[in-house]
């Protein structure tokens, strides 16, 4: 049995299942492409719900895990050299996870880092300019008289979806035939743009044919629809 007691979190979150892999998040875009990936990977995990509408990701014992105070974060019991790892930012997470098991990574090298490439596209890019969009259309900058700051992020995001759009044309995945981590990665954030923030005709979403078909592909799995739910909110 793994002993997690020196991880600080765990008194907050107590471990049921102290031998399984314990994620701490929220169904938000950053949370579901851990939970996804756990679904798609069937390994037995444990999650705790972290309410950030209660300040809950800045209370010290989730910053004992996850100083930057945000969600998800992750400890596998089972780590490098059979010891247990606490891990933040949830691209660390996706790769630390593919490269474990094997699977949604390529294998072939310049595939591999290919596809850790378009990983961070997605953090770089569609995860913040998404992010202040979904500010400035739907939330408190909504109300702002000047409307230049939400349009900045609008034609921010077309560009984006115009990238990845001719990306996607002639693949069914971000790497070809293969599924990966890089659509997980960016699966539930292109998601939130058009369901959540409310910004499908704001972009033009319906004009990127190929990411919207991707998306589609996307959402039909499973394990996407499972992991979009998890945690469940309280």
């Amino acid at each position: 049995m793994a002993d997690l007691s020196s991880f600080e979190i765990t008194r907050r979150w107590p471990a049921a299942h102290p031998d399984r892999i314990q994620l701490y998040s929220l169904p938000t875009p950053n949370g579901v492409k851990v939970s996804i990936l756990l679904e798609e990977l069937g390994l037995p995990y444990e999650v705790h719900l972290v309410d950030i509408g209660k300040n809950e990701s800045k209370l010290p014992e989730f910053e004992s895990l996850n100083p930057n105070g945000k969600i998800p974060a992750m400890i596998d019991p089972d780590g490098p050299g059979g010891q247990p790892l606490g891990l933040f930012e949830s691209g660390a997470m996706l790769q630390y996870l593919a490269e474990k098991t094997g699977r949604f990574i390529p294998k072939d090298a310049a595939c591999r880092w290919e596809t850790i490439q378009w990983v961070y596209f997605q953090m770089s890019g569609l995860g913040p300019m998404f992010g202040q969009l979904g500010f400035f259309h739907k939330f408190a900058g909504r109300e702002y008289e000047d409307k230049r700051p939400r349009d900045r992020y609008v034609a921010e995001a077309k560009r984006l979806l115009g990238v990845l759009d001719k990306r996607l044309d002639g693949r069914e995945w971000i790497m070809g035939d293969e599924y990966t981590i890089a659509d997980i990665a960016s699966l539930g954030w292109v998601n939130n743009l058009i369901t959540f923030y409310e910004a499908r005709d704001l972009v033009g979403f319906d004009n990127y044919t190929h990411v919207k078909a991707w998306l589609e592909r996307g959402l039909a799995r499973p394990a996407v629809q499972r992991g979009l739910r998890i945690p469940a909110r309280s």
